[in-house]
């Protein structure tokens, strides 16, 4: 049975058989609330007990650990440098609030014209570096009749040196010509002798006395000065001086809008940049930076048939060049038509590294010396050249007229053979 329950067993003998289950029935044990309500005290009794206790200790323990620590600090100071450090933090946040940048305010036409002051400015600053460039060709008519005509380029003034002003010119407009004037920026006219120029670039290179300019004149005129390296980017805003559109003193503004481009020249390849300004066929000029430097010289020959804008050739890869001219020595050539051969190209055509000689100009001195296209230069008069820009380096080194060793590879029946030729220095006119 079970402990604490009371089991009522309810049987008939006359209606249950005698293995009938039994039914049970528990009931709840009736609940105490007297002794609920005796314990409940009880515990509230000793809770309040134990708080007095506590009490009690407290209220002593507390006098001595004050004697024993010493006399509490007072708590001013620390009150004073919290509150410094809550107004710095909240100066922090305002200067913060302060100094947050402004939203940019979209530019108006105004914004745009002084844009383009600034950078016609600039412009007219580096104008005075810049010539006209005069060629007389004396000639006959159909008479035997004796006649000048005039034709008229632009030139810039890069350099100055043993009492010289050197200008840079472009040789089609002195071709032929008996006298060369230059005009200043002031109008004042002084001749002109040419030093030298390349065939292959077009470049010419002049020179005036400075002692036939009068004091005037070399105050209004300046030498312009060369950017560096890498200064041209795409995107990068320039100004195009001399006279693009054929009209001299020109001011044309725009941006870059290409620096990867190559042009093959007879021994050189060169970076072009292309721009968005508008340039005539015939232009020539100029093109500077925003600090009015000259990044580039107008090579209009250069740029597509097709295309009506502004072609320009990077002045540091000319500079090699314009040096020997005005150094009044000869541009050496040999008239091949080049590439490099890098590691990757080598592996995957199965050529030998080196200069790859695309063309050969006809009656060059390539040509005469057995040059082939299809030929890997790899070394030019005992140097080792393994790309354009040392081809290029060690060609302007050399001598015209006179006789150098070229070592080659070219393929024949049974893969590639180093062939050596006898190469004699030429100049291109």
């Amino acid at each position: 049975m079970h402990g604490n329950a009371n089991i009522i067993v309810v049987m008939s003998d006359k209606q249950q058989p005698k293995n009938a289950f039994v039914r049970e029935q528990i009931k709840d044990k009736p609940k105490n609330y007297k002794r609920m309500w005796v314990r409940l005290g009880e515990s509230a009794a000793c809770g309040g007990v134990f708080a007095l206790a506590v009490c009690l200790v407290l209220l002593f323990m507390i006098p001595v650990l004050r004697q024993e620590e010493g006399p509490v600090p007072d708590t001013g100071a620390q009150d004073s440098q919290q509150a410094s450090v809550e107004e710095t933090e909240q100066g922090s946040e305002e200067k913060e609030e302060t100094q947050a940048p402004e939203e940019r305010q979209p530019m108006t036409l105004d914004d745009y014209q002084q844009i383009q002051t600034e950078l016609y400015a600039i412009g007219n600053t580096a104008n005075k570096s810049i010539v006209t460039i005069t060629g007389v060709v004396s000639d006959t008519d159909w008479f035997n009749n004796s006649y000048e005509r005039e034709g008229q380029g632009c030139g810039t003034i890069i350099g100055e040196s043993g009492g010289k002003l050197w200008i840079l010119t472009e040789k089609k407009t002195i071709k032929d010509a008996a006298k060369i004037k230059v005009t200043f920026v002031n109008d004042a006219v002084a001749e002109a002798k040419l030093v030298g120029y390349d065939g292959n670039t077009g470049l010419a290179a002049l020179t005036v006395d400075l002692e036939d300019l009068e004091d005037s004149t070399r105050n209004a005129i300046t030498v312009m000065k060369t950017a560096g390296l890498n200064t041209i980017h795409k995107g990068s805003i320039v100004i195009a001086l001399g006279s693009p559109l054929g009209t001299n003193y020109s001011i044309l503004t725009g941006t870059i809008t290409a620096t990867n481009n190559e042009i093959s020249t007879p021994d050189n390849n060169y970076s072009v940049y292309t721009t968005d300004i508008v340039a005539s066929e015939n232009g020539s000029g100029v093109l500077i930076n925003t600090d009015g430097e000259l990044v580039g010289v107008v090579m209009q020959s250069y740029s597509a048939a097709s295309a009506n804008t502004l072609t320009a050739v990077e002045i540091s890869e000319l500079m090699p060049v314009i040096d020997l001219l005005f150094a009044d020595k000869e541009v050496p050539y040999f008239g091949v038509h080049i590439s490099t051969v890098t590691q990757h190209i080598a592996q995957k055509y199965d050529i030998p590294k080196g200069i790859y000689i695309k063309k050969v100009e006809i009656d060059s001195p390539a040509m005469d010396a057995g040059l082939q296209s299809g030929d890997v230069i790899r070394s030019v008069a005992g140097q080792e050249v393994a790309s354009a820009e040392q081809f290029r380096e060690v060609l302007l080194q050399l001598t015209p007229k006179e006789t150098y060793s070229v070592t080659v590879m070219r393929e024949g029946t049974k893969g590639y053979k180093k062939i050596t030729c006898k190469l004699k220095a030429g100049v291109l006119q």
